[in-house]
C-alpha cells in the first residue's frame, strides 16, 4: 500500500509540474528607483527590481557569449552630470550554462543596482536613465524599462531624446496607421495545431523509444529483467508489482531529464525555440547528428562512465525496495545510453524544429520515448508466456542501428540547410539537397540488401523478411525523392523539410512560394495593391520557418486557396530571419517607446521590428489581411488547416467587397 501512494505521489508530482510550466507571468518584475542626496550636487541612485519566483534577470558582467547582461543608458552624461564609478550591484549567482559553455550571472529575487553622480549642471533637476534587461524563466523575454528620475522631487517632465533626421524617417516609416486594428486577435479562426503539435511530439518521442528497444543495447535485456522480477522474487504477484514499479520509474527518469529545460537558470530556452534562425547553432546540430550518425555506423561506441553502472547496481542490490527499483531503471538508463543517446539527440533536434514551447515540447517526447522504452518489461510481467514468441537478440540489431545512422545524417543536413537558407549562402539549394537525400538513402537500400558493409556487421547471412521490407522501403522513398526532383510530384510527405522550391538552381520565374506573385517590401507591395485595386495577404515569415513552409506546401497548394490567393490578394512576404544587410543609407536608429534604441542593420531585423511594433506579435508564421488603405479585414492567424485558412480568406475578402460599395 505504501508503495503505491508513492507511486501516486510521484504521478501528481509530474502532473504539477507539466501544470506549472504550462503557466506564464505577464509582469515578472517590478521595479522602483529612490534618489539619495550624498552631497551638494551629489547623488545616489537606487534601482530595485522584485523578480517573481522561477524568474531571474542577468547581471551587467554576465559572460560574453552568453545571454544578454543588462545595460543601463545614463542620458545626459558627461554633458549634464558625471557618473562616479561604475553602477554597483547586489549579491548575484554565477552557474556554467550548457547551452552557451560559459558561467553566467544572474539575480534572484531581487536584482539593485546602485550608481553615483556629480552634477556638472548645478541647475539639473531630472534625469532619465534606460534599462535593457533579459528576464528568463522557461524563456527569455527582452525588457526595457525607463525610470524619469527627478532630483529635487518635483514632476518629471519628459524629453525627447535627439535622433538624427535620416533615422527619425526612416522607424516612422515602420509605424503604419493601421484602422480596426482591435480584431486581430478576436480568435474566431484558432486551430488546435499546438495541441496536436503536442501529441505529434509525444508521439515522436514515442516512436524513437519503440526503435530503442530494437537495438542491441536494449532488447538483450528484456527477457533478463523481466525473468528476475517474476522468477526472483519467489512471489509472482510482488514480482509484477516491482516490474511496474521498474517501468514507472524509466518513464520517470526520462521525463525527469528534460526537467533542466525548465529549471536550470543558466539555460536559456529561447536560444532554443529560435534555432531554426541561428546559423552557427544549426551548424552546431548539423556536426553532433554527423557524430551520432557514424557512432551507429559502428566506428566508434558512445558510452557514459562504466563505474556510473556499477555504483548503481551496486546501490539497487544493497537498498533494495522501491529505492533499489529505481536504481535498476537508472542503470539501465545508463548502460543503453549508447544506442539511445543519438535518439534521444534526434528527439531534441525535432522539438527545437517544432512549433510551440521547447520545454513543454521536450517533456512530452521525453515521456513518450520513456513509456515505449518501459511497456515491455511491464506487459511481459503481466504476461510471461509472451517471452516464448519474443524474436532472439542477432544480427537484425545491428541492421537498426546502422538505419538510424542513414536518419541521423539526413536529419543532419535538414540543420545545414538552414544555416545554409538564413545565411543566403546558397550552396544546399533544393536539388542539391534532394540529391544528397537521395545519396543517403540509396546507400541505405543497398545496404539493407547486403551489397555493402560496415565494420561491425557480423558473418554475412541470408537476408531476412523484414530487412527486405525495410529495404523496399528504403528504395520507394528514394524513388519519391527522386520524383520530386523532377518536379513529377510534390514531395508532400515531406513538407517543411526541403528548402522551398523557389530556393532553386534553376532560374524561376519567380522567388516567391509555389510560384505566386509575391512582394518582399512592403511598400512596394502596398502600392501595387493600390494600382490593382486588390486586398493585401501579409505574410511573417522566415527562411528557416519549418511550420512557414508547412502552409505553403500544405495548405497555400490546394487550388482553391491557391485561386484565391493568386487571383484575389496582392501577397507582401517579409522575412523577419533574412541576415542580408540593408543598403547603408537604410540603415538606422530606432527608438521605441520606452527610450531604448535599436540599430537596424539586416533586412530581418527590420521587419522583425515592423511585426512587433504593429502588430505586437514576434513568431512565425503569421498572416494578416489588409486593404490598401491599411484597414485590418479580418483577426490575425497563424498555422491552421487548409478548412480555416480558406474560409479566413473568404470572411476577409467579403469585407474588403462590403468596405468598398
Amino acid at each position: 500500500m505504501a508503495r503505491i501512494k508513492f507511486i501516486t505521489a510521484l504521478l501528481l508530482l509530474i502532473l504539477s509540474f507539466t501544470g506549472l510550466y504550462a503557466q506564464s507571468d505577464e509582469n515578472p518584475a517590478f521595479w522602483n528607483h529612490e534618489v539619495h542626496k550624498i552631497a551638494e550636487g551629489e547623488y545616489e541612485l537606487i534601482f530595485k527590481a522584485k523578480i517573481y519566483e522561477g524568474w531571474h534577470i542577468y547581471s551587467q558582467h554576465t559572460a560574453e557569449g552568453g545571454a544578454l547582461p543588462s545595460e543601463f543608458t545614463f542620458n545626459g552624461a558627461g554633458e549634464t552630470y558625471e557618473l562616479i564609478g561604475p553602477t554597483q550591484e547586489s549579491e548575484t549567482i554565477t552557474a556554467f550554462s550548457d547551452v552557451f559553455e560559459v558561467d553566467e550571472t544572474f539575480f534572484k529575487d531581487t536584482a539593485v543596482f546602485t550608481q553615483r553622480i556629480k552634477l556638472r549642471d548645478t541647475d539639473t533637476r531630472q534625469i532619465s536613465v534606460a534599462l535593457f534587461y533579459q528576464i528568463c524563466k522557461e524563456v527569455c523575454i527582452p525588457k526595457d524599462e525607463v525610470f524619469e528620475i527627478s532630483l529635487d522631487g518635483n514632476e518629471f517632465v519628459v524629453a525627447e531624446q535627439n535622433l538624427d533626421a535620416e533615422s527619425i524617417a526612416l522607424g516612422e516609416a515602420l509605424k503604419l496607421d493601421l484602422k480596426g486594428k482591435d480584431i486581430l486577435n478576436k480568435g474566431t479562426f484558432s486551430d488546435s495545431a499546438a495541441d496536436s503539435g503536442l501529441w505529434m511530439i509525444f508521439g515522436l518521442g514515442f516512436l524513437g523509444g519503440l526503435i530503442a528497444l530494437l537495438t542491441p543495447c536494449v532488447f538483450p535485456l528484456i527477457p533478463l529483467t523481466v525473468s528476475f522480477f517474476t522468477k526472483h522474487t519467489g512471489n509472482r504477484s510482488q514480482g509484477i508489482k516491482n516490474a511496474l514499479m521498474y517501468g514507472f520509474f524509466i518513464v520517470l527518469i526520462y521525463f525527469l531529464l528534460s526537467l533542466p529545460f525548465h529549471l536550470f537558470d543558466s539555460v536559456d530556452s529561447q536560444i532554443l525555440n529560435t534555432i531554426a534562425t541561428n546559423i552557427w547553432l544549426n551548424i552546431f546540430f548539423f556536426l553532433i547528428f554527423v557524430f551520432f550518425a557514424f557512432s551507429f555506423f559502428g566506428y566508434y561506441e558512445l558510452t557514459l562512465p562504466s563505474s556510473w553502472a556499477n555504483k548503481l547496481d551496486s546501490a539497487s542490490t544493497k537498498v533494495g525496495g522501491g529505492l533499489g527499483i529505481f536504481f535498476m531503471a537508472l542503470t539501465l538508463a545508463i548502460v543503453s545510453f549508447s544506442c539511445t543517446g543519438p535518439i534521444l539527440g534526434g528527439l531534441l533536434g525535432s522539438t527545437a524544429l517544432a512549433e510551440g514551447d521547447v520545454a513543454i515540447n521536450l517533456s512530452a517526447g521525453m515521456t513518450g520515448f520513456g513509456l515505449a522504452l518501459a511497456l515491455p518489461f511491464m506487459l511481459f510481467a503481466l504476461f510471461p508466456t509472451w517471452l516464448n514468441s519474443l524474436p532472439k537478440s542477432g544480427g537484425w540489431m545491428t541492421t537498426v542501428k546502422v538505419t538510424l545512422g542513414f536518419l541521423e545524417l539526413a536529419l543532419a543536413f535538414k540543420f545545414l540547410s538552414n544555416a545554409d537558407l538564413v545565411g543566403n549562402w546558397g550552396l544546399l539549394k533544393r536539388e542539391i539537397f534532394l540529391a544528397i537525400w537521395i545519396v543517403l538513402f540509396l546507400l541505405l537500400t543497398l545496404y539493407l540488401f547486403g551489397i555493402f558493409r560496415f565494420p561491425h556487421d557480423g558473418p554475412k547471412q541470408a537476408l531476412s523478411r523484414g530487412r527486405k521490407i525495410v529495404g523496399v522501403l528504403s528504395a520507394a522513398f528514394t524513388i519519391y525523392l527522386v520524383l520530386g526532383t523532377t518536379n513529377m510530384t510534390n514531395l508532400k510527405l515531406l513538407s517543411g523539410f526541403p528548402p522551398p522550391d523557389f530556393y532553386s538552381v534553376v532560374e524561376k520565374d519567380s522567388d516567391c512560394p509555389l510560384g505566386l506573385d509575391c512582394f518582399k517590401d512592403f511598400d512596394s507591395g502596398v502600392a501595387h495593391a493600390r494600382s490593382q485595386n486588390k486586398p493585401i495577404l501579409l505574410d511573417f515569415t522566415g527562411w528557416a520557418c519549418v511550420n512557414c513552409r508547412k502552409m505553403e506546401e500544405n495548405v497555400w497548394s490546394d487550388p482553391k486557396i491557391y485561386g484565391l490567393i493568386r487571383d484575389n490578394y496582392v501577397l507582401i512576404s517579409l522575412y523577419v530571419d533574412d541576415r542580408k544587410e540593408l543598403p547603408v543609407e537604410e540603415q538606422f536608429d530606432f527608438k521605441y517607446e520606452t527610450g531604448r534604441i535599436k540599430t537596424i542593420q539586416t533586412v530581418g531585423q527590420k521587419w522583425g521590428t515592423f511585426q512587433t511594433l504593429n502588430f505586437n506579435a514576434a513568431s512565425q508564421p503569421y498572416y494578416v489581411l489588409l486593404s490598401p488603405d491599411l484597414e485590418v479585414l479580418n483577426e490575425a492567424v497563424q498555422y491552421v488547416n487548409a478548412d480555416i485558412y480558406e474560409e479566413w480568406l473568404q470572411s476577409g475578402l467579403e469585407a474588403y467587397n462590403l468596405s468598398m460599395k
